[in-house]
């Protein structure tokens, strides 16, 4: 049995329309503009946007890696970039869907009810990264700016621009999850 050949995505999109014929289980290959935050930059994010103000960044139809880099290395622009986990930023996740139109997150593990509703109503996808693969990871990144937020670390945002990033198609557009049709169709009758 052959697979598919992965699917190529360049970020930021003309627009979110252009998730909807993803399905879950696709393999990916994305290219382009990646912004990263994880749990102190959401919650900052979150403070801006209840007080009607804008982010530091602008989201829509961007792709947002939960990743907290590590400093550079002599031969790379980043050190490990491996994925967190993104139930973390659940909380957090369906509101920053629906106020500033992202398109797509990229993280490891599941996400819960709320999210994928909000995943659904928005039009947007969830994507795994491989968790373990952060050297691999930072090679398919080719530049690495701070944002905002530098005083938080590795937790600071950061802009990548990236090149063939392999990725798996988590969560469609259509609310279809990996992690619950994946084990479905491989268990024992």
């Amino acid at each position: 049995m052959q697979s598919k050949p992965p699917i190529k995505l360049t970020f930021p999109l003309a627009n979110k329309e252009m998730l909807a014929p993803l399905r879950a289980g696709d393999r990916i290959r994305l290219s382009g503009t990646v912004y990263t935050a994880r749990d102190a930059a959401h919650k900052r994010f979150m403070t801006l946007l209840e007080k009607g103000r804008p982010l530091p960044v602008k989201l829509e139809n961007q792709a947002l890696y939960y990743c907290g880099p590590t400093p550079p290395t002599k031969t790379s622009v980043i050190g490990s970039a491996g994925p967190t986990t993104s139930s973390r930023m659940d909380i957090y996740t369906p509101d920053i869907l629906r106020k500033t139109g992202l398109a797509a997150m990229i993280g490891k593990g599941d996400r819960g009810p709320a999210v994928i509703e909000a995943i659904k109503e928005c039009g947007a996808v969830y994507m795994a990264a491989i968790g373990g693969a952060g050297a691999l990871i930072s090679s398919r990144i080719k530049s690495s700016q701070i944002i905002c937020y530098e005083e938080l670390g590795t937790e600071a945002v950061y802009k990548f621009e990236v090149e063939s990033l392999p990725l798996i198609v988590a969560i469609d557009s259509k609310g279809n999850d990996l992690y619950e049709l994946g084990p479905k169709e491989y268990l024992w009758s």
